[in-house]
Formats: C-alpha cells, sequence, structure tokens
C-alpha cells in the first residue's frame, strides 16, 4: 500500500507526544476501534523506540506506524529496526528524506515555503508536512497547491482540530496531523477514544 491508501483509509495522522510504552497499545486499540489508520510517535516521547516497536508487533499488520520529530539519518535506522514504516521531521532534511527511502519507509518532511517544499519532493518525500500550519492559513495551502506537481500530497499539522479542518480539506489538505487534539500525555485510552471519534467525524 501507498501513502495514499493509507490516507484514504482515514486522513488523520494521530500524534502520540509524550505517550509511554506502557500505555501505548491501549491507546493505539483505542485509535484503530475509531477508524485511525497512521499512528506517529515522536522521538521526544519517553522510550520512543520501545513504543514504536511493540505498536509494530501488535498493530503492523493494520495500522501504518511511524516516527516524528526525527533529526537524523541514525535515527531513521534506529525506527526502521524498530519496525516503523514512516518517517515525519518538523523541518525540511533532505538527509533524513533520502534515508528514510533507502530503508524503504515513507517520508513526510516538514516545510513551510516553496523552496523548501520543492526540495523535500526533489530528496523524494511521499508527501509535505505544513509546518506550522497555525502560522499559515489554507489561503497558502491552496497558493502553494497551485505550483506543486499534480498529486502532491500536503498534510498541515500544528493547530489542527475538528473546529478549522473544513478550511483546510477546501484548499486541498490530503489529511492533517493531529497532535494535543486527539493525544495529551496522561489521556486515557478512553480519552482518546473519544477525541478520535469527534475528529473522524469531522
Amino acid at each position: 500500500m501507498g501513502l495514499n491508501d493509507w490516507l484514504a483509509r482515514c486522513g488523520l495522522i494521530s500524534i502520540l507526544r509524550g505517550v509511554k510504552p506502557e500505555e501505548v497499545e491501549a491507546i493505539a486499540a483505542a485509535l484503530e476501534a475509531a477508524g485511525i489508520a497512521i499512528v506517529e510517535v515522536p522521538l521526544n516521547s519517553p522510550q520512543p523506540l520501545e513504543s514504536i516497536a511493540r505498536l509494530a508487533r501488535g498493530f503492523g499488520a493494520r495500522l501504518l506506524i511511524g516516527a516524528g520529530t526525527v533529526m537524523t539519518p541514525g535515527q531513521v535506522r534506529e525506527i526502521a529496526a524498530a519496525g516503523g514504516r514512516l518517517i515525519v521531521t518538523p523541518h525540511a532534511d533532505a538527509r533524513v528524506t533520502h534515508a528514510a527511502k533507502q530503508h524503504g519507509l515513507f517520508a513526510v518532511p516538514g516545510c513551510f515555503t516553496p523552496a523548501e517544499a520543492f526540495a523535500m519532493l526533489e530528496a523524494g518525500a511521499d508527501a509535505l508536512k505544513l509546518f506550522p500550519a497555525e502560522a499559515g492559513s489554507p489561503a497558502m495551502l491552496r497558493s502553494l497547491r497551485a505550483v506543486l506537481p499534480a498529486g502532491t500530497m500536503v498534510l498541515p499539522v500544528g493547530g489542527i482540530d475538528a473546529s478549522n479542518m473544513a478550511g483546510w480539506r477546501a484548499a486541498g489538505a490530503a489529511g492533517f496531523g493531529i497532535g494535543s487534539a486527539i493525544y495529551k500525555a496522561g489521556d486515557s485510552a478512553q480519552t482518546v477514544a473519544a477525541k478520535a471519534r469527534s475528529l473522524t467525524a469531522a
């Protein structure tokens, strides 16, 4: 399956920043039940590689499991070894994007300007993370998509919740990375399930 197939199942990437290994499986089960298909564990979470490994073992056949806040090619190798299949960065770094593709992983690098967007596509990005989205606007995305190659998937991340997805969707967003609106450190699986249901409905 390509990344577009995963996003077609559900256009939301759940960002579990701060999740702990001992709770990550229950939270992933709640997300799966709500229809979420893509789960990202940021590397600035406690023991992120252990969480990714647990998710890969328990859910890897059904969900796309990956890592966020990836900063170096070395981290890409560690994520691949743990079973992760998706690399998300906060910044436009061709080295990390190249490393992801060399390991057969999906690469979604961060970008904010046309120059960064085109550089990341040149490096092999499967999709682009528009970050921080709250510093931009749907109008900005519409203008960016007008010059990007047809079919380029752009995912706004940062400040996205059920109240503002419609405007971004109308501007051509292929999906969204959702952080605190779906998970905050310490949230129970029940809380996450309720948040996920409201977001998938939106």
